[in-house]
């Protein structure tokens, strides 16, 4: 059985060509019964529409894990560097610029 004081070795193969990332400051979010959908991109000022980067899909297990994941990091984060402030805008639409969508792959 596995504990927090024994954690198992895991090694990650991390190729050139994925390892510098893709920029993204815009997420669209769907779901079905069996998927949860994540759409990266990037809306620069003078494009016309959002260039989507990347999409993850996920389990709806492993999307869960990811939304844990990701609280934990920001707590941590936050605990080091101080308070992320987040700027005033539509509730639960995550972009730089007001696009007007509505976050709907």
């Amino acid at each position: 059985m596995n504990t927090q004081e024994n954690p198992v070795p895991f090694e990650l193969e991390l190729k050139p060509e994925i390892a510098s990332g893709v920029y993204s400051n815009f997420a669209l979010i769907s779901h079905s019964h069996s998927d949860f959908v994540v759409d990266f991109a990037r809306i620069l000022p003078g494009m016309p529409k959002p260039e989507v980067c990347s999409r993850v899909i996920l389990a709806p297990e492993h999307a869960k894990r990811l939304l844990h994941a990701l609280q934990e990091n920001i707590y941590k984060y936050e605990q080091e560097f101080g308070k992320i402030q987040m700027p005033e805008a539509e509730a639960r639409v995550i972009a730089p610029f007001n696009i007007g969508g509505k976050g709907e792959a």
